[in-house]
């Protein structure tokens, strides 16, 4: 098992009041955060379906996700196993378990905004 953490400055200096870029086709792009509070990014997998998902994280906190465009579905481990849940618009959800995810129509297809802590440990 990997352990990997994360302290912040976890994301990158943007200019204030302005759009910030997405660049296509990443995986996971931190976008901005506010200092030792919380970090916002895109999550664009390039699995497509859940078997390919060989890795799974877990935070010490929750997540947010919310679908920003496409289709993204989430692999979630619970203690009834492993089940898929497809995000929905409009329809935040956050996550504490163990999770990865796909988009089913392709490679970076479909992405989610993503806010969690400035600092955490997986």
């Amino acid at each position: 098992m990997r352990r990997v953490q994360t302290r912040p400055p976890s994301f990158p200096e943007v200019d204030r009041d302005a759009l910030l870029s997405i660049e296509p086709g990443k995986r996971w792009q931190v976008l901005c955060g506010d200092f030792g509070h919380w970090r916002l990014g895109v999550y664009s997998p390039p699995e497509s379906s859940a078997e390919q998902c060989e890795e799974l994280e877990k935070h010490d906190c929750p997540e947010l996700f919310l679908l920003l465009s496409g289709k993204v579905s989430l692999v979630l481990a619970e203690k009834a196993g492993t089940r898929v849940l497809a995000l929905e618009p409009n329809k935040p959800v956050l996550v504490t378990s163990p999770h990865s995810g796909f988009c089913p129509e392709g490679a970076h297809t479909g992405a989610a905004l993503v806010i969690e802590r400035d600092s955490f440990d997986t």
